[in-house]
């Protein structure tokens, strides 16, 4: 993939740099984090551009077909392109211990390793072999449904989504929706604009909430509004492999 000269210890030297202490007080006080910046306009453009080959991918989705939304999404296939193997395996590294305290704090009983090749071989194990970074891509009209990207017994607690096209110049509308459960309460939903380039990392599953007798578990479901006109492209990044 062409990306402007990028290579992987460029980008693991720019995720290193983020302000990470920062990022994860979000995460614990909103169950997101919004990280600007973290890939480059020809970085964005280069990735978004790898939609139209056909050999890089391991399957295509039409949303409309299984009722999920309207629009369309690619699976890529192993080996991933390197720009997209060094963002999922260097921000992986920064979430691990964020996601082990997560899983302590929600009694889950799961660890999770440092290294994203080691977690992956747990997937393996559990027959999730096949990869589940992708790129999303909805018109004038699309939209994605209320969702858990879950694949499998083995999930990570966090995941990505990176915005590839301009918004106001490429598409409007098309906000990325969360919404959480919390228990014996109205769900609460927030609506982010995302601009070209930057990320928002968010819960996968569930995310815990500290409460009067400890940490509680709200469940988290993410999706995308109704783009208005244009054409709205994301690279998701997802830690755990897929049956």
């Amino acid at each position: 993939m062409e990306s402007g000269g990028t290579n992987e210890a460029a980008i693991e030297r720019r995720i290193a740099r983020l302000d990470w202490p920062a990022i994860e007080a979000a995460l614990d006080d909103r169950g997101f984090a919004l990280v600007p910046a973290l890939l480059r306009p020809g970085e964005c453009a280069a990735v978004a551009a790898t939609y139209e080959r056909r050999e890089l991918f391991r399957s295509r989705v039409e949303m409309a077909r299984f009722r999920f939304g309207l629009g369309e999404y690619k699976y890529f296939a192993a080996p991933l392109p390197p720009l997209i193997a060094a963002l999922r395996a260097s921000l992986y590294a920064r979430l691990a211990p964020i996601a082990a305290r997560w899983s302590r704090a929600l009694r889950m009983g799961v660890e999770f390793p440092p290294a994203l090749a080691e977690f992956l071989r747990a997937c393996h194990a559990a027959g999730q072999t096949r990869p589940t970074p992708l790129l999303l891509r909805y018109a004038a009209g699309g939209y994605n449904c209320m969702h858990q990207d879950l694949y499998g017994e083995v999930f990570f607690p966090l995941q990505a989504t990176v915005m590839l096209t301009r918004p106001e110049t490429a598409f409007a509308g098309g906000e990325f929706l969360l919404a959480e459960q919390r228990p014996r309460a109205q769900s609460r939903v927030e609506a982010i604009t995302l601009a070209r380039g930057m990320a928002v990392i968010f819960a996968t599953r569930w995310r815990p909430v500290q409460g009067v007798r400890g940490s509680s578990r709200v469940a988290v479901r993410h999706g995308v509004s109704t783009v208005a006109r244009g054409r709205r492209t994301t690279l998701g990044i997802i830690f755990h492999d897929a049956r």
